[in-house]
């Protein structure tokens, strides 16, 4: 690896040890092996850096609990339906375990978000991506032929709806929402909806 990869590595495993707010450019260095010159050369900043790690940890966590590979059950509810709702959902509660640090990391950016505007700025330009990486374990249909009406409405919700059950499963997962309670609720939505 070159400086730049062996500067993203580092980056990656201090975020996960210290979080953003307490990982230093020096710690970056000595867990990477690299030098305080080679942030600035190959990222801009420190938080440039530590942003393109943190992008970096997500997307991993994305690939753990696409239902296709990683954290288990292999898709096989038609896309759309609410079987498949279902199972991606499972998926997606059963890679909590091995992806919890990365949601503590994201709670505390969340958190932080205001004391650290550049940082902000640049993490809100990702959520997009986040937006369009989640829609296909849904709908089935690749992300680069999604349109932007469907980025900007079936992400939206399946990104709130990940971002309020990773807060309960944090918090508390004896009684944090399963993917069958969600299931549910969102058949009794539905249910409703039709009959108004």
């Amino acid at each position: 690896m070159g400086h730049r990869e062996d500067l993203l590595e580092g980056a990656k495993r201090c975020l996960l040890e210290k979080g953003f707010l307490r990982t230093t450019a020096r710690d970056i260095v000595k867990e990477s092996g690299t030098n305080l010159a080679s942030i600035g050369y190959h990222y801009g900043s420190k938080d440039a850096l530590l942003v393109a790690a943190y992008v970096s940890l997500i997307e991993g966590v994305g690939d753990s609990f696409d239902p296709g590979w990683g954290a288990g059950g292999e898709v096989t509810a038609p896309p759309g339906s609410l079987e498949r709702f279902q199972e991606v959902w499972a998926s997606i509660i059963r890679s909590v375990p091995e992806t919890r640090a990365i949601w503590l990391l994201s709670f505390e950016l969340i958190i932080q978000g205001e004391r650290l505007p550049e940082v902000r700025k640049l993490l809100a330009e990702a959520q997009e991506q986040g937006r369009s990486g989640i829609v296909p374990m849904f709908n089935g249909v690749p992300e680069d032929e999604l349109d932007k009406e469907t980025v900007d409405t079936e992400g939206r919700f399946y990104q709130t709806l990940l971002n309020g059950l990773m807060v309960q499963w944090l918090f508390d997962p004896d009684t944090a929402t399963g993917a069958d309670q969600l299931t549910e609720g969102l058949r009794r939505v539905i249910a409703g909806a039709a009959d108004a």
